[in-house]
């Protein structure tokens, strides 16, 4: 799998969902085994409700999932 001509390796936090990844990284589940990447940027849940974990499906727009703590009174 390719990733930037330089190797390098990007993680943008997007604002109310998922990690995106560029570059040659290998995901690999508790066992160590490797987890097959279909592209080349891939998103990372970070809600815990997705179906296709590690990856994200989307499900965080549903579930209202924020990744800031709601100010004081939001709640």
């Amino acid at each position: 799998m390719s990733g930037h001509p330089d190797g390098e390796v990007t993680i943008v936090a997007c604002p109310d969902g998922p990690l995106l990844v560029r570059g040659p990284v290998a995901i690999v589940d508790t066992e160590g085994e490797p987890i097959e990447q279909r592209r080349r940027t891939i998103a990372l849940c970070r809600c815990g409700v997705s179906t296709i974990k590690p990856y994200c499906d989307g499900t965080h727009k549903l579930t209202g999932f924020r990744t800031e703590p709601p100010a004081p009174g939001e709640e």
